[in-house]
């Protein structure tokens, strides 16, 4: 057919007519067909039956032209429909398409990105350790000639100076592997108990050498309602008040440096406040991101490398506080730090300050140093052998089992990174001993190493990064072995390394099989206070056994539950055998 024939043929008012003539076809059949079934006796009957059918005829052609009308604009509205409807399925089709395209390309961009913030993080634990390494030979030597009475005063200040420094650098050491940590959503904090006016006070005289140094007034305004101790990770409080600290003697020429603490209902409110160059207004809500820095010229004339307030929010906030500033230019800046610092009720025995600790009370104890580093060994005996105790070494991992086995110390000190075999493995092999295990301290540079394994919380009582904190050092040991340290003011001399000091196991007879049984029931379910009642019962009945009772007591009160189970489990196979 023409093309003309074609567009008439599909226009509506050929689809109307065709659809009405359909209609019309059908009911003039239908009533044709009644017409000729009627019988008729006369002519008059027929012609009106004629009439009247041809009359139904044209009222019901006009409602089937409605009717035909409807459907043609029903099928018109159907095609539009499919028209549409197909339409926006290609559209649809094509938009999914493009979002495939696009979700390669995100993830092909965000493979490269984890593998970007994989070599970063493993750049930044590598450059840690490597860092850690010379830092602990600096601040362990540094913390032996603080404790060296030959030096001259005016040499010890010298060398404090020089240990704070390295622990400062310790310290943005650590802040670089939070920012790692905190990305990767593997950061954690510890619980810790935390002599407040001991750890401010050292804040303070650290801070207060460099103030004055600057010709800067150094204030301390603590409140009286500070707690004695309180539940907290030391670790980061000290970074935040260092880096907070630090900042605010750096950017302060003349005036004061004043840090003020305020403590309400559980909460610390630290303030940190100077009267340096001040930060513009339309700086405060870029200071807190990484490596931005204030375009007031005098800060950029000596700004770092914009990390310190970076890491200082994050462990605010992880921490569950907040940090607030307000400053203006010219007249100086105040940091406003809130944390949660719950009150310890029943605290431990305060750990005393390293260089007052001149020994032990109570029998010899042997500590193994394992480390591949001849230096770091030399400089763990250099500080622990003056202190009394008998300590041997270990190059690699099989030479601490083979000793561990001969020896049998009571504390193990163990490396991660050894040739051979790593410190993991040598932990789970002590694990595993027949007799008394010790207890292990792991002391790494590597601060991300307790994180790889899942089992390595049970294969250590102690995890320290290097390099060495003497004071958590000796608080561990002091906590592990349950003994009391003899301190400079008591006016007790330390004992000499060369004395010899009976064995635990011949200075004090062993308990009775009842005894120990009732003993470890009450410590699977973590009854202090039936344990204490239980040795006090065990001291009255047995005064012979007053040494091992006092070394479980002191394991008792410092809640370390393990150990005390472990000395237990030894007297129990010792029975047996």
């Amino acid at each position: 057919m023409p093309r003309w024939g074609v567009t008439w043929i599909r226009s509506d008012i050929s689809r109307y007519g065709g659809v009405l003539a359909l209609f019309a076809a059908i009911i003039g059949a239908a009533l044709t067909l009644v017409y000729i079934q009627v019988p008729f006796e006369t002519a008059v009957q027929r012609e009106i039956l004629r009439s009247t059918l041809t009359t139904v005829f044209f009222i019901l052609s006009i409602f089937a032209g409605i009717a035909a009308w409807f459907i043609v604009l029903m099928q018109g509205s159907r095609r539009a429909a499919e028209e549409e409807t197909r339409r926006q399925t290609e559209l649809l089709m094509q938009e999914i398409e493009a979002h495939q395209r696009t979700d390669a390309k995100l993830q092909e961009a965000k493979e490269k990105a984890e593998a970007a913030s994989k070599a970063k993080s493993r750049y930044v634990v590598g450059l840690s350790h490597e860092l850690r390494t010379p830092l602990n030979a600096v601040v362990g030597y540094a913390q032996i000639l603080e404790r060296d009475s030959t030096i001259p005063a005016r040499r010890l200040d010298a060398i404090r100076t020089v240990r704070r420094n390295a622990e400062y650098l310790s310290g943005l050491i650590d802040g670089l592997l939070d920012i790692s940590k905190i990305e990767a959503g593997r950061f954690h904090l510890n619980r810790d108990e935390v002599w407040l006016r001991d750890f401010l006070n050292q804040l303070v005289s650290m801070f207060r050498l460099q103030a004055n140094a600057k010709g800067v007034t150094f204030r301390f305004e603590p409140s009286d309602r500070l707690p004695q101790c309180v539940y907290t990770d030391e670790n980061r409080l000290r970074q935040i008040l260092i880096n907070l600290l630090s900042n605010a003697v750096k950017f302060t020429d003349s005036g004061h440096v004043a840090m003020r603490i305020g403590y309400r209902n559980q909460v610390a409110v630290f303030e940190i406040e100077d009267t340096g160059i001040g930060i513009p207004a339309c700086d405060l809500g870029r200071i807190f991101q990484p490596f931005e820095r204030s375009e007031h010229s005098a800060a950029r004339a000596r700004a770092g490398t914009g990390l310190g307030l970076t890491i200082t929010r994050m462990l605010a906030e992880t921490m569950g506080g907040e940090i607030k500033v307000r400053s203006e230019v010219g007249r100086g800046s105040t940091f406003q730090v809130r944390l949660m610092l719950s009150d310890v009720v029943r605290p431990r025995d305060a750990a005393p300050v390293e260089d007052r600790v001149r020994g032990y009370a109570g029998p010899r104890q042997t500590i193994m140093v394992t480390d591949d580093d001849p230096i770091h060994r030399r400089l763990v005996c250099e500080l622990l052998e003056p202190l009394g105790f008998n300590v041997i070494t270990a190059p690699d991992g099989a030479s601490c089992l083979a000793l561990a086995d001969e020896q049998r110390p009571n504390l193990v000190l163990l490396d991660v990174s050894m040739p051979g075999m790593d410190g993991w493995t040598v932990a789970r092999r002590l694990r595993r001993m027949p007799r008394e295990r010790p207890a292990i301290i792991i002391l790494s540079a590597l601060a991300m190493d307790h994180e790889r394994l899942p089992d390595c919380d049970d294969l250590h009582d102690a995890y320290l990064t290097k390099p060495i904190n003497l004071r958590q050092l000796l608080d561990k040991i002091h906590s592990l072995l349950g003994i009391e340290w003899i301190v400079e003011s008591d006016g007790v001399p330390p004992p000499e390394p060369s004395e010899t000091v009976p064995d635990e196991k011949t200075a004090s007879p062993p308990l009775a099989p009842a005894d120990v049984e009732r003993l470890i029931r009450l410590g699977e379910i973590g009854h202090v206070r039936g344990i204490t009642s239980a040795l006090d019962e065990i001291e009255r009945n047995e005064p012979h056994s007053a040494a091992l009772v006092a070394k479980l007591r002191n394991i008792v009160y410092s809640f370390n539950l393990d150990r005390f189970l472990v000395v237990l489990d030894a007297q129990r196979r010792d029975h047996a055998s």
